[in-house]
C-alpha cells in the first residue's frame, strides 16, 4: 500500500496557493483601487436676470412759446413748462400767438399752431394716437423708425394715419370740418367709411356729414376774400371783420383766432382805438401756404360841431 504522507504535505501548499489567490481581487480592491472621484459641488441656481425697467411713454413738451397749458386731473388748466410729459388722457393748448412742440422718444414730434387743443389719446413702442379737439397740428415720424402715427378729429368723423416716415398736417374746426395736408409720406384718412389716399403735396378736405374730398394738388397760393368796410373813417369802434378761405385754413384776425365754416366762411369782432388803427387778418393752410390781407381803419367819435345861425336869428322879422 502507497504511503500518503506526501499528499497530506502538499496539502497546505494547495491551500495556501488558493488563499493566496481568492486574495489578490480583494487586496486590489482594497489597496490598488484608485480612489473614487470627489464628489460634483451642487448644481449653482440658475441666474435670473432682473427685468430692465421701462421707461413710461409720454409725449414731452421740447418747445413752449407764449401761453401753453396743460389740463389738470380737475379739469383745471396750469403753465405749460418744458420738459413736462404728457401720458395717455392728458391734454394741451396753445393760446392765440403762442406754439409748442412735443416728442415722443426718437420717433415721432407734434407741432402744435396757435389756438390749438389735443389730447393723447395712446401711446407705445409701435402708436402713436392723439386726439385733436380745435386749430392745426403737425405730426411727424422720424425717418428709419416703424411707428405708426394716428390723429383723429373730435366732433367729426375723420382719422389720418401715417404708417412711414413722412409728416402731415390736419386742421379741425371743432364743428365737423377738417382738412389734411401731407409734406411727406402717404396718409390713409378715413371719413363715413370712405379712405382716401393723401400723397406728399396733396391736401383733402372732410366736411360734416361727408367722406374725405378727393386728394388734390396743394395750391400755390391760399384763397382769403376779406369784406373790409368801404369808409375810411369810422364813428364806430367796433369792426365786424368777415371775410372767406379755403375750406380747413386757420384764420387769425388781429392775432385772434377765427372760426371758419365749411365753406371757409369767418368774421370776427375786433375792437378799435382812436384814431388810425391797422386790422390784418391771416389765413393758415394745411399746404403750410398762408395768405394776408391788411387795411387801415380809422376811428373818429368827436361829436362834429354844433353850428348857430347867429346872424339868421338876429334878422329874423319881428312880429309886433
Amino acid at each position: 500500500m502507497a504511503d500518503s504522507r506526501p499528499s497530506r504535505r502538499q496539502a497546505p501548499f494547495f491551500i495556501g496557493l488558493v488563499l493566496i489567490l481568492a486574495a489578490l481581487p480583494v487586496g486590489w480592491f482594497v489597496f490598488l483601487r484608485p480612489p473614487p472621484p470627489p464628489p460634483l459641488p451642487p448644481a449653482a441656481p440658475p441666474v435670473v436676470e432682473a427685468p430692465v425697467a421701462q421707461k413710461p411713454l409720454v409725449l414731452e413738451l421740447t418747445q413752449v412759446s407764449g401761453k401753453v397749458e396743460v389740463q389738470n386731473t380737475d379739469g383745471s388748466w396750469r403753465e405749460a413748462t418744458v420738459g413736462m410729459a404728457l401720458r395717455r388722457d392728458e391734454r394741451v393748448r396753445t393760446d392765440d400767438g403762442s406754439y409748442a412742440m412735443l416728442i415722443g422718444g426718437e420717433a415721432v414730434e407734434v407741432h402744435m399752431d396757435p389756438g390749438t387743443e389735443i389730447s393723447v389719446d395712446e401711446l407705445t413702442e409701435s402708436l402713436s394716437r392723439i386726439l385733436l379737439s380745435r386749430g392745426m397740428a403737425t405730426a411727424v415720424v422720424r425717418p428709419g423708425q416703424r411707428h405708426t402715427f394716428e390723429v383723429k378729429a373730435a366732433n367729426a368723423d375723420a382719422k389720418a394715419t401715417l404708417q412711414q416716415a413722412g409728416a402731415f398736417t390736419m386742421s379741425n374746426n371743432g364743428d365737423g370740418t377738417v382738412a389734411v395736408g401731407t409734406r411727406e409720406g402717404e396718409v390713409t384718412l378715413l371719413g363715413q367709411g370712405k379712405v382716401v389716399i393723401v400723397r406728399a403735396g396733396q391736401q383733402a378736405v372732410v366736411r360734416p356729414g361727408q367722406a374725405p374730398s378727393e386728394p388734390s394738388p396743394i395750391p400755390t397760393s391760399l384763397l382769403l376774400k376779406v369784406d373790409w368796410p368801404t369808409e375810411r373813417t369810422r364813428r364806430e369802434r367796433e369792426l365786424v371783420v368777415r371775410g372767406q378761405t379755403s375750406p380747413g385754413s386757420r384764420v387769425e384776425v388781429d392775432g385772434v383766432s377765427a372760426k371758419s365754416d365749411a365753406e371757409g366762411n369767418f368774421q370776427r369782432k375786433v375792437v378799435l382805438r382812436e384814431g388810425r388803427n391797422t386790422v390784418d387778418v391771416q389765413a393758415y393752410g394745411v399746404g403750410r401756404t398762408q395768405q394776408k390781407d391788411t387795411k387801415d381803419v380809422v376811428v373818429d367819435t368827436t361829436p362834429p360841431p354844433l353850428k348857430t345861425d347867429t346872424e339868421n336869428i338876429w334878422n329874423q322879422p319881428r312880429d309886433d
